[in-house]
C-alpha cells in the first residue's frame, strides 16, 4: 500500500505531502485520518522541526470527501446515525482538534482544488499559499451535506461571517486570486514556483528562536477564544519564561554586536 502522506526533511522544515493523487487525496477515511495526524504529532514532537509544510501530490490539494464511499455502511456513514455521529468524533473531526494543538507552524502550500473537507484542512494550518491552479469550495451544500469538520467554526474566522455564509449556503468555488483578495491565502504564486515560496516562508519562520516562535502561535490560538485578560495573565506567565532561555540570551547579544544570532532552541 502506498504511504497514505510522504515525508521530506530539509533542514528544519518538514513537507508533508497528502499522497492519494488518483483519488485527488481525499482525507476522510481513517487510514487517512490517522495518517496526518501521525505525522503531524511527530512532526510536533521533533522540536529541531520549526515549521511544516503540508501539500497535495498530483494536481490536487485535496477533494476532501471521497463520494464513493458515502453509501450506508461505507466511510464515516453508518446505517445507524448514532455510529456516524461516533464515526465522526473519532474519526475527521480529530483532525482540527489536533491541528488546534499543535505548537508547530504549519504552512498549507495549496497546489491545485482544495474542495469541501480539503478547504477546511487548508484552514486548520496557520499559513496559506496558494499557486494559480488552486481552487477554494466550502462545497458541502452540493452534496446534500454540512461541514461536519470544523469548517463552520475555522472559515468565518479568517476570512469573515458574510463571506464564509456566502461560500458555505451556495457551495461555489473561488479561484487563488479571489482567496488573495478574502485574506483565505497571504500570497498567489505560479505552480512551479509554490513550494519553494512555501518553503521561503518556513525558513523565515524557522530562523527565529523556536521557543518563541511555538509559545507565539500558542499565543495566538488562545487570543481566539479568551478575553484581553486571560490573554494578558498568560502572555505574562509565557513571557517569564521565555526571558530565562539561551536563544532569549543569544538573540540580545547578536543584536547589540550587530551579528547574526545561532539559536539552539535552548
Amino acid at each position: 500500500m502506498a504511504e497514505l502522506v510522504k515525508t521530506h526533511r530539509q533542514g528544519a522544515v518538514m513537507t508533508l505531502r497528502l499522497n492519494l493523487p488518483d483519488l485527488r487525496n481525499p482525507i476522510s477515511d481513517p487510514a487517512m485520518v490517522d495518517a496526518i495526524i501521525d505525522a503531524m504529532t511527530a512532526a510536533d514532537r521533533d522540536t529541531s522541526v520549526r515549521a511544516v509544510i503540508l501539500t497535495g501530490e498530483g494536481a490536487a490539494f485535496s477533494s476532501g470527501g471521497d463520494l464513493k464511499r458515502m453509501a450506508p455502511g461505507e466511510g464515516l456513514r453508518d446505517a445507524n446515525p448514532v455510529r456516524t455521529i461516533s464515526n465522526y468524533r473519532n474519526g475527521i473531526q480529530r483532525l482540527p482538534l489536533m491541528f488546534q494543538k499543535l505548537e508547530v507552524p504549519v504552512i498549507a502550500a495549496v497546489n491545485g482544488p482544495a474542495i469541501g473537507a480539503g478547504c477546511d484542512l487548508a484552514c486548520m494550518c496557520d499559513i496559506r499559499i496558494a499557486s494559480t491552479a488552486a481552487r477554494f469550495a466550502e462545497s458541502f451544500v452540493r452534496v446534500g451535506l454540512i461541514p461536519g469538520d470544523g469548517g463552520a467554526w475555522l472559515l468565518p474566522r479568517i476570512i469573515g461571517f458574510p463571506r464564509a455564509t456566502d461560500l458555505a449556503l451556495t457551495g461555489r468555488t473561488i479561484d487563488a486570486a479571489t482567496a488573495l483578495d478574502w485574506q483565505l491565502v497571504t500570497r498567489v504564486t505560479e505552480p512551479a514556483a509554490l513550494l519553494a515560496a512555501a518553503y521561503e516562508a518556513a525558513a523565515e519562520i524557522a530562523a527565529n528562536p523556536p521557543h518563541a516562535v511555538r509559545l507565539t502561535k500558542r499565543l495566538l490560538r488562545e487570543a481566539q477564544e479568551n478575553s484581553l485578560s486571560s490573554v494578558l495573565n498568560l502572555s505574562a506567565a509565557l513571557q517569564a519564561s521565555i526571558h530565562e532561555t539561551r536563544d532569549h540570551e543569544e538573540a540580545v547579544s547578536a543584536f547589540l554586536e550587530r551579528r547574526a544570532p545561532d539559536f539552539t532552541g535552548d
